[in-house]
C-alpha cells in the first residue's frame, strides 16, 4: 500500500491506522509525514504487528517518508546522495531477500519556478539510479507520490493543465523514458486500463466529490514482476488525506 497521507498526524486523526490494520497488507509505504520522529504518538510509530521506519526533513512540518513492514527488514537505506534527496526526506528503501521496496516523495513544482527547478533537478538525478535498479538482479517496488500526471488519461482537466507543473511535457517525456526505455512497469496500468482512475484531488471546487483529480501516486516495478501483479484498488470510501490509498497484490 502507498498513501500520501498529507501529514500523518492528520491521518491518524481521520482514522487512517485503524482502517490500515484491517487491511492485511504486508508493506505500507507513506509520503509526506509533516512531523518529526519524535513527535509522533505510539500507534503512529508502531502500530500493531508493524515495523516503523521513518526518514524525516530536516525542516519541521514539512515533506518526510516511512515505512510499515509486518516483517523485519534485512535493511534500510535513506540517503540517494544530493541535497533535496538527503535533507527534505524524500526517500527510503526497506531490503528483504531480493526485493527492495522505496517509500519515494518527488517533489513538486507548483509552487514556484524555484520548485520546479528542483523538482527537474532531483528527476535528472534520480534517473540514472533507476537505470541502475533495472539492471540488478534485485526486484523493485517504488511507491509513492511522483507529482507526474504520465498520460492524458491520468488526469481530468488534461488540457487545461498541460503547461502546469505535474504534466509538463519535459515530466511526462521522463516518465515515458522510464518506462518505456528502461523498461520499468507503472504496475497499477498493467491490471488496470481504465478511465477516471485517480489518487489525489485538489481541495479546491468540488474536486473530490467530481472526481476531478489526478493519479500521480503510483507502484512502479522492476520488469521482473510484471507477470506478478494480481490486483489493484484505490480506496475512496473514507478520507484520510487530499490522496487516496493505492494497494496492490503481488504474488512473490
Amino acid at each position: 500500500m502507498t498513501l500520501n497521507a498529507n501529514g500523518i498526524r492528520a491521518a491518524h486523526r481521520k482514522g487512517f491506522f485503524e482502517w490500515m490494520l484491517k487491511q492485511d497488507v504486508d508493506v505500507v509505504c507513506i509520503q509526506e509525514t509533516r512531523a518529526q520522529t519524535h513527535q509522533l504518538s505510539e500507534e503512529i510509530l508502531s502500530p500493531d504487528g508493524y515495523h516503523g521506519f521513518f526518514n524525516d526533513a530536516e525542516k519541521k512540518g514539512y515533506s518526510g517518508v516511512a515505512i510499515y513492514s509486518r516483517q523485519q527488514p534485512d535493511k534500510i537505506k535513506t540517503t540517494l546522495g544530493w541535497h533535496h534527496a538527503d535533507t527534505e526526506g524524500r526517500y527510503i528503501q526497506a531490503d528483504f531477500g531480493s526485493l527492495s521496496i522505496i517509500s519515494l516523495y518527488l517533489p513538486s513544482g507548483s509552487s514556484s519556478e524555484e520548485r520546479q527547478a528542483i523538482k527537474f533537478d532531483f528527476m535528472e538525478r534520480y534517473m540514472p539510479v533507476l537505470k541502475k535498479y533495472r539492471k540488478q538482479k534485485r526486484n523493485y517496488i517504488i511507491c509513492g507520490d511522483w507529482n507526474i500526471a504520465h498520460k492524458e488519461i491520468d488526469l481530468k482537466n488534461w488540457k487545461g493543465n498541460r503547461k502546469n507543473s505535474g504534466f509538463l511535457p519535459e515530466e511526462r517525456a521522463w516518465m515515458d523514458t522510464l518506462f518505456d526505455d528502461v523498461g520499468m512497469i507503472d504496475a497499477f496500468r498493467k491490471v488496470n486500463q481504465g478511465a477516471d482512475q485517480y489518487t489525489w484531488w485538489s481541495n479546491r471546487g468540488q474536486s473530490w466529490v467530481k472526481n476531478v483529480g489526478w493519479r500521480i501516486d503510483y507502484q512502479i516495478v522492476s520488469p521482473s514482476l510484471g507477470e506478478k501483479i494480481s490486483s489493484a484498488e484505490i480506496f475512496k470510501e473514507d478520507r484520510f488525506s487530499d490522496h487516496a490509498p493505492l494497494t496492490m497484490v503481488y504474488d512473490i
